[in-house]
C-alpha cells in the first residue's frame, strides 16, 4: 500500500472513531442508554483507551478480489 493510501485509511478510520464516541455520548445524554451499550459492544475495541490503538482495520479492495 502506498503512503496516500494509508493516511486515507488512517483519517477513515480517525472520523469513524469519532463519531462513534460522539454518537456513544450522545446517546447517553438523551438516556438512550439501550443504544449506547448496543454501540459500545459493536466498537468496545475502539472505544477502550486501553486498546484502541492496538485494534486491528482490516481492508478489503473488493475490485481486488473480483479480478
Amino acid at each position: 500500500m502506498d503512503i496516500q493510501t494509508i493516511e486515507r485509511l488512517s483519517a477513515q478510520r480517525d472520523d469513524i472513531y469519532d463519531w462513534c464516541t460522539d454518537r456513544f455520548k450522545e446517546l447517553l445524554a438523551v438516556d438512550d442508554h439501550d443504544s449506547a451499550l448496543a454501540l459500545a459492544d459493536e466498537f468496545f475495541e475502539w472505544l477502550d483507551p486501553e486498546q484502541m490503538d492496538d485494534e486491528e482495520t482490516l481492508y478489503t479492495d473488493y475490485n481486488e478480489l473480483r479480478a
